[in-house]
């Protein structure tokens, strides 16, 4: 079953239930997705909307940063149950001892020597990591282990 079709199933499914915030959540997403194929003009693989959900998660969790800095419990707790609805639909998250080695062996494999090097590593990563980890985490992450190889640490 495809991703599509099980979105589409768990939100008949909501629907049938009566369950509003599940079926907030999956319409949501689904009219990214939308909007996706729209400004693509193609259907979506798996992988693709796989990308969709991670930027609607992104986007939920600086919502939830935004709400709670402004003191609106009722959004924030609002975000985090979409948030948990979403990722569900997502592949299981790569460990930090597992991020560690991929960053390592793309290091190896781009021959980066020194942080002017991210981008060479960067572009090896992300396509390995894409839905898997937070960009921002993977980015820091090869950021201070390139500045360390620099360093000789």
């Amino acid at each position: 079953m495809s991703l599509r079709d099980r979105l589409d199933e768990e939100l008949k499914a909501a629907m049938r239930s009566n369950n509003g915030v599940r079926k907030d959540s999956l319409r949501m997403v689904l009219a990214a997705v939308q909007k996706a194929e729209k400004e693509g003009k193609h259907t979506l693989s798996d992988e693709e909307m796989l990308g969709v959900l991670a930027k609607e998660l992104k986007t939920r969790n600086e919502s939830v940063e935004t709400f709670r800095a402004g003191g609106r419990q009722d959004l924030v707790e609002k975000e985090a149950a979409a948030i948990a609805v979403v990722s569900e639909f997502m592949p299981q998250q790569l460990t930090e001892s597992e991020l560690h080695s991929l960053v390592e062996q793309a290091i190896a494999e781009t021959g980066a020597a020194s942080p002017r090097d991210m981008g060479k590593v960067m572009g090896w990563l992300s396509p390995k990591t894409r839905g898997l980890a937070d960009g921002k985490v993977v980015s820091q992450l090869v950021t201070q282990m390139l500045a360390a190889r620099a360093t000789g640490s």
